[in-house]
């Protein structure tokens, strides 16, 4: 079975990553720094392989950048909702609560950034995960809406990640 050249070239990510990386943080590009950031990246990059036996593969590059760009604004609008809860204290009348969700995913990769948005997200934290039942347990800061949660977990996200790694 042939593979096509994008699948070829997939390798390349890591060090391309972690090149360009390596370039932001410095002050001043030199070349000294660019061919340290090369080698760098590389020996980090053939170091790193052994320690990663299941390869990730991005299918869907726009789905996934809708999908940044859902996170980013979720992640916005929940900082101002925990942040109106801290500040009116025990006028806000959080309601914490915890929530079982039903996952389809499957992947690792996936799941791991299903927890990644879930943490990086203020009000919500990732609180268990039953791999033989597939179930998420979600501790939510202000719980009044079980159904919203449920959309926002398997639809805006869930289905993306199904899409971009599965």
């Amino acid at each position: 079975m042939k593979r096509s050249l994008l699948q070829r070239l997939n390798f390349l990510n890591l060090p391309i990553l972690l090149f360009i990386l390596w370039m932001l943080l410095q002050e001043h590009w030199t070349i000294g720094q660019i061919v340290l950031g090369a080698f760098l990246s590389i020996a980090i990059s053939i170091a790193a392989w052994p320690f990663r036996p299941i390869r990730a593969t991005l299918q869907h590059p726009l789905i996934a950048l809708r999908l940044i760009w859902h996170v980013a604004v979720d992640i916005a609008k929940s900082n101002y909702d925990v942040g109106r809860i801290v500040w009116r204290g025990q006028k806000a009348k959080a309601t914490p609560g915890f929530l079982d969700i039903p996952l389809r995913i499957r992947d690792p990769h996936g799941l791991a950034a299903l927890a990644c948005i879930i943490t990086y997200t203020p009000g919500t934290v990732w609180a268990g995960y039953v791999e033989e039942s597939n179930l998420l347990t979600l501790h939510i800061l202000d719980l009044k809406d079980e159904q919203f949660w449920l959309d926002v977990i398997q639809k805006r996200y869930q289905e993306p990640l199904i899409e971009i790694f599965e």
